[in-house]
């Protein structure tokens, strides 16, 4: 079956403010988020691509313009789906303030069980997100072949939880699970099992280095801004 390339979103503006952005309008790319976006087709250079889909997030699309400017010939498509968590009233706060909220602990360490005041839970992001690539998965088998390659761009949570449901891990592990800005994942999907091929892949090693304010185990909520 079909070859699932997901990209994640440059680095943007609330990831360097430590912003949690959700659905929150305006949220660009920065300037290291723009140069991110800027070489991703060098890095996708040598990957046929039959298909191109977005979150409808502004950072999203400002990731794969760069990507459709090299290669006219792709549309790309919007799925809300693929957008990121609603997280409610949790947007646009600071990281650091809500982790002293009492549901950071269960997003943290029960997710499956996490609802956001004011938006979804984390349950029915991943779910929706999995309806979304299985469904695009068998479009795109049937359109051009078991062996064509898909590219979505999304988010860090999205992600995350689409990777735990591909290597039949419960979403309350997905916190152990983590992608980078413009990160390169790939899940091949197979009628039987579907294989983790790349995982949270930046095409360099400085996203390997000791990194500060790790926050002592915990998954980012939203993805985080990346390496320094």
């Amino acid at each position: 079956m079909a070859t699932l390339i997901l990209v994640r979103h440059g680095r943007s503006t609330a990831n360097t403010a430590g912003l949690l952005a959700g659905w929150t309008p305006g949220v660009a790319l920065d300037e290291r988020g723009a140069a991110q976006a800027a070489a991703l087709p060098g890095r996708l250079a040598r990957v046929p691509i039959a298909a191109v889909v977005s979150s409808p997030l502004q950072r999203c699309r400002e990731t794969l313009q760069p990507l459709l400017d090299a290669r006219p010939e792709l549309a790309v498509q919007t799925d809300d789906r693929i957008g990121e968590c609603h997280y409610g009233d949790w947007s646009g706060r600071k990281l650091a303030e809500l982790a002293d909220e009492p549901l950071m602990t269960v997003v943290q360490q029960h997710p499956s069980a996490a609802v956001f005041p004011g938006g979804e839970s984390m349950r029915a992001m991943q779910a929706r997100a999995v309806d979304a690539v299985r469904e695009w998965n068998a479009r795109v088998e049937e359109e051009h072949g078991e062996d064509a390659a898909f590219l979505m761009c999304s988010h860090g949570d999205i992600i995350k939880a689409l990777v735990a449901d591909a290597l039949g891990m419960h979403l309350d592990l997905f916190q152990r699970i983590h992608v980078d800005p413009c990160s390169v994942t790939a899940v091949r999907y197979t009628r039987l099992r579907p294989f983790v091929l790349r995982l949270g892949d930046t095409g360099e090693l400085t996203g390997l280095a000791p990194r500060e304010n790790t926050g002592g185990g915990s998954g980012v909520v939203g993805g985080g801004a990346g390496a320094p």
